[in-house]
């Protein structure tokens, strides 16, 4: 765990490749596996999250070898193997809920775990709801480790809390085709809804019928993915650090491969920068903010794209006036308590901050403080502050290698903003 200085840069004109997406990468990565025979995912991220991913597909008997620059799956149709060991979710949220519903297909007992804070991360609501399909479910107090004694799902009805995460619901629509019957899935409070409706874009990329309406979700029993080529898009995520960039700058950052008409929520982060000054670009496959000479505070609902929500706190140390954040209680839920970190890292850099159950308001000093940030081993935590490092001096980041989780070469793609 060392610690990492940023360079102050002027402002650049930059064109940016970002990776694949961490979310649709693995949501492909489980789609293919339930498909029979192999698949071929391009573009898709190579990170410490992934790797979860397909070391736990890997002990359910899943196949998943390179090819180049890109990856195959060879899928199992959702006949998955019993695990001899707990399968290691490490810091891997998507990978914990995701396999948890995979587990329900096993014809034996799976057990899944992670590091500790996984351990603190609640799973109740999905386990739950895979009870309900006539699955045995064990929780250690509503968290991992999970152990799951599955076999076939029997279809119905079931309802599913989503206000914690969307991933709950998201596990249960995958694996929700291979069930012997109909099932209805009735989801209430869903939070960052957009990510469920790019889990049902890829189920729908894999010969997947879903009939979604509102909050309820029928999905005919009996269905079979379709092995297939799978273009995973850059994400959208990692994109924001570079437009974040731009705007605390005013510099120029073109980002490629990205759309304004992806289904990723994060996508839409540049609306909120237009907000406060910026002026965006779009082409039909790339999106470019130039910043302007002045940042404004914005009051916004971050609900739909929560992990946004630490790009613009970063940003808005470097506007005119307040910033709001609202509505992104599962902020306290994600890697570390992010609210928490938020709260006290801004406040070494100068900032006045309030926080609530939902929302987090931020006064940007008149000049911020250097000093060290504290990242939490979260990965966002490390990349969001460093871009407060392109624009004041004496920012360091402490772990930087905690970014491996989604985005193993952020800094070396940072460091050529300078360029």
């Amino acid at each position: 765990m060392g610690e990492l200085a940023v360079a102050r840069i002027a402002a650049p004109d930059a064109t940016v490749h970002v990776p694949g997406s961490k979310s649709l990468t693995n949501r492909a990565f489980v789609c293919a596996a339930l498909a029979e025979g192999p698949s071929r995912l391009i573009g898709w991220l190579e990170s410490d999250d992934t790797a979860a991913m397909t070391d736990g597909l890997a002990r359910l008997g899943v196949r998943v070898e390179r090819a180049g620059a890109d990856v195959v799956v060879h899928g199992t149709g959702g006949n998955f193997a019993i695990p001899l060991h707990p399968i290691d979710c490490r810091a891997s949220g998507t990978t914990m809920r995701f396999l948890t519903a995979c587990a329900a297909l096993v014809q034996g007992r799976v057990v899944l775990d992670g590091v500790p804070r996984m351990r603190e991360r609640p799973i109740q609501d999905l386990a739950d709801a895979l009870a309900a399909l006539g699955v045995q479910v064990r929780t250690v107090a509503g968290c991992p480790p999970v152990t799951v004694q599955g076999g076939r799902l029997t279809g119905g009805r079931v309802a599913v809390e989503a206000s914690k995460s969307s991933q709950f619901l998201s596990a249960l629509l995958m694996v929700a085709p291979l069930a012997q019957g109909e099932v209805e899935i009735t989801a209430s409070q869903i939070t960052s809804r957009p990510y469920v409706d790019l889990t049902l874009e890829t189920m729908s990329s894999f010969g997947i019928s879903v009939d979604a309406r509102g909050e309820t979700f029928r999905i005919p029993g009996g269905q079979s993915y379709r092995a297939r080529a799978y273009l995973v898009e850059p994400d959208a995520s990692a994109a924001t650090y570079f437009f974040a960039a731009a705007a605390v700058t005013g510099g120029r950052v073109r980002v490629e491969g990205i759309s304004a008409a992806s289904l990723q929520p994060d996508v839409r982060f540049v609306e909120v920068l237009e907000r406060m000054g910026c002026t965006v670009e779009r082409g039909p496959r790339w999106i470019a903010v130039r910043g302007p000479r002045y940042l404004h505070g914005v009051d916004v609902d971050l609900n739909a794209l929560p992990d946004s929500a630490l790009t613009l706190a970063v940003v808005a140390l470097f506007a005119r006036g307040r910033t709001a954040i609202r509505n992104v209680p599962n902020l306290r839920l994600k890697e570390t308590d992010r609210m928490a970190a938020l709260e006290t890292e801004l406040r070494k850099l100068g900032a006045r901050v309030q926080t609530s159950a939902n929302d987090l308001v931020i006064e940007p000093p008149a000049q911020l403080t250097p000093a060290s940030i504290a990242t939490y081993d979260d990965h966002r935590m490390a990349m969001s502050f460093a871009v407060a490092g392109l624009a004041v001096d004496g920012i360091t980041i402490q772990n930087p290698e905690c970014v491996a989780k989604t985005f193993p070469g952020f800094f070396d793609e940072l460091r050529r903003l300078s360029a």
